[in-house]
């Protein structure tokens, strides 16, 4: 049966969420928008228009600095549910106060609502992700993610543009309109909170710090637990960087490089926001329903290519000014431009969405919240940093904004190779998804329901071909410590991957018994340190297509666990459909070296139920594998 992310949007445990997360991003965006409407509407001076420019950034942050340590407890702290209600009920008053400043045209009491916006935003955001894998199965986060981050980009976008829509559409009823509206919006997102399941919470028994300083370096210092973890918090960070420092200069961008009005800056930005939809929403697809971790270093690659390309299409000024966005999109190279945002809307959505759902897979349940927070803290310092260097970059070094766009080109580059040089698992999941989507087509059957997302667990799988491991770990959203023949492990270009997946080569015993030795003390250390190592006990490629018998090696394995206490589960799987498909033994060693007879072949990997290690005898975990594996040689 096929699976679509948006089946999700049709059930209660997540459609709520949704859309009060859509509805709080909308409301905030027509809340900002409606604040500048205002501003034009009482005519304003250029200078009070400037202050505001500056200081509504500012204000809105500054609650994350301040107050993120202790929402992080507040949400690992309290049901997730009963938080969201009051976050949105905090939302209507806020709002209600804003309705007050539109009313009475008091420009002081909007930016204390807009603080307030910025507080409420602070306390919902750890929520808002910590609450996905208590509501969805593993296999749905990234699917869940996507759907989050689409709604997201969406509803800015369209908030925007119906908050600059309210002064030009209600003329002198403007400020009634826009204080109806956010108000409303508010309680709307308030009624759907209360339809959302309850959640428990992550820690009810934490006993909240409410000093700022020492909990903010404490939640910042729990991202960095887990290298992995640590550096996708990083790279959500500069996604944020390079989110802002790109949207900022939009406005000038269109003006100025485009020639375009208001409108066409709306248009560009809706660009870059429905590339973002696009890419977000087709992460689920892409990593067949796990958390593929692959898809960072191609959309970060992805991101520079189109950002460079960008800056190549309008180097200089606009051929014409005034135009409207009929009239842009006639212009000679206006195809290229478009192309290039949403080119590099798209590939954020593939470069942030796999590094959320891994933040949520690989981090303990009962310490999310404060990592989000912890996140979030930093996520601001990059926001005000990019803020900084894009307006330093323009007043001071005189830089144009295609200067601006292919620096952030070369420097997102640069950020990418040395994340992905200190973590080196991210460019070796891209090589192996490049390699197995390239050459298979996969159906996985029962990897999520099967194998455990934390603590040591034993595989064991049928050996067919050369590739068995890449596809595996294609497959399987956590780390797998694979046990492989030495010459497999030793083969040029897979060699890189199979050490950067920290891959144990064995040997025979007559072949080479320290070899071998070293292999089994590795396997028992990994299992000792609650990783999940991967055998194939027929301990050779299989040479006619059918099973071989299972070596004792891997009841050696279970024993040496059993003795230190560990009772190790065994997950059997098979891999189906693989003999005759590429570098199988079906084709002799010639014909491996051309292109074979199926080449993308459609594949399946099933994963069976665990068997306790005091149980898994050799001969029954053969007699699984066959029955998982049947009659699809």
């Amino acid at each position: 049966m096929a699976h679509s992310q948006f089946d999700l949007l049709r059930q209660r445990r997540f459609l709520p969420y949704f859309i009060v997360q859509a509805l709080g991003a909308f409301n905030d965006n027509v809340y900002r928008q409606a604040i500048i409407g205002l501003l034009a509407y009482m005519a304003v001076g250029s200078a009070e228009m400037g202050l505001y420019a500056n200081l509504a950034p500012a204000i809105f942050i500054l609650p994350f600095f301040l107050f993120s340590a202790t929402a992080g407890q507040i949400a690992e702290k309290l049901e997730k549910q009963r938080l969201i209600v009051i976050t949105t009920t905090m939302e209507i008053i806020v709002m209600s106060l804003a309705a007050v400043g539109f009313l009475l045209k008091s420009m002081p009491i909007l930016l204390l609502a807009l603080f307030g916006t910025g507080l409420q935003s602070t306390l919902f955001g750890p929520v808002k992700y910590s609450i996905l894998p208590s509501v969805l199965k593993p296999e749905e986060l990234t699917g869940g993610n996507g759907l989050v981050e689409m709604g997201t980009s969406v509803a800015i976008l369209l908030g925007m543009v119906c908050g600059g829509l309210i002064f030009q559409l209600a003329g002198d009823h403007g400020p009634q309109v826009a204080a109806a509206t956010v108000v409303l919006l508010a309680i709307a997102g308030n009624t759907v909170a209360r339809r959302i399941p309850r959640v428990e919470a992550g820690d009810p028994t934490l006993k909240v710090d409410w000093n700022v300083l020492r909990e903010s370096w404490r939640i910042w210092q729990l991202t960095r637990r887990q290298l992995a973890v640590r550096n996708a918090v990083l790279g959500v960070s500069w996604f944020w960087f390079v989110g802002t420092m790109l949207t900022a200069q939009l406005p000038v961008y269109a003006q100025t490089n485009l020639g375009g009005t208001q409108n066409l800056y709306i248009f560009a930005l809706a660009l870059f926001s429905v590339g973002v939809g696009i890419g977000s929403i087709s992460c689920e697809k892409l990593s067949s329903r796990t958390v593929e971790i692959g898809l960072v270093p191609l959309g970060a690659f992805g991101i520079s290519a189109f950002l460079l390309d960008l800056y190549f299409a309008r180097p200089g000024q606009a051929l014409a000014q005034g135009l409207s966005v009929q009239a842009f999109i006639q212009m000679p190279g206006s195809t290229r431009i478009i192309l290039d945002l949403i080119g590099i809307g798209v590939f954020t959505g593939f470069f942030v969405v796999p590094l959320f759902a891994l933040i949520q897979s690989r981090t303990p349940k009962h310490e999310l919240a404060r990592v989000i927070s912890g996140m979030n803290i930093q996520n601001a310092m990059f926001i005000v940093l990019a803020a900084l260097l894009g307006l330093g970059a323009q007043r001071l070094l005189g830089w144009s904004i295609p200067q601006v766009f292919l620096a952030l080109a070369i420097a997102n580059t640069l950020v990418a190779l040395w994340i992905f040089s200190i973590v080196p698992e991210f460019f070796m999941r891209f090589l192996s998804w490049l390699l197995v989507r390239t050459l298979y087509r996969l159906e996985l059957h029962g990897i999520e329901k099967h194998v455990p997302d934390e603590g040591a667990a034993l595989l064991v799988c049928n050996h067919v071909s050369y590739m068995d491991a890449l596809i595996l770990a294609a497959c399987i959203p956590r780390p797998v410590r694979f046990v492989m023949y030495y010459r497999i492990f030793d083969i040029p270009v897979l060699r890189w991957i199979f050490r950067t997946a920290r891959a144990i080569p064995i040997a025979g015993a007559r072949e080479n018994p320290e070899i071998m030795q070293r292999a089994f003390d590795a396997v028992d250390a990994a299992l000792a340190e609650g990783e999940l190592v991967c055998i194939f006990p027929e301990g050779a490629l299989t040479k006619d297509g059918q099973i071989a018998p299972f070596k004792p090696g891997v009841e050696k394995i279970l024993a040496r666990a059993l003795a230190r206490g560990q009772d190790v589960p065994v997950v059997p799987m098979a891999l189906r459909n693989m003999w005759g498909s590429m570098w199988s033994r079906r084709d002799s060693r010639l014909g491996r070296m051309r292109l074979p007879r199926r080449l993308r072949a459609h594949i399946d990997v099933v994963a069976g139920e665990p068997i306790p290690a005091a149980n898994a005898s050799a001969a029954l975990l053969e007699a699984r594998v066959r029955a998982l594996r049947g009659d699809w040689a």
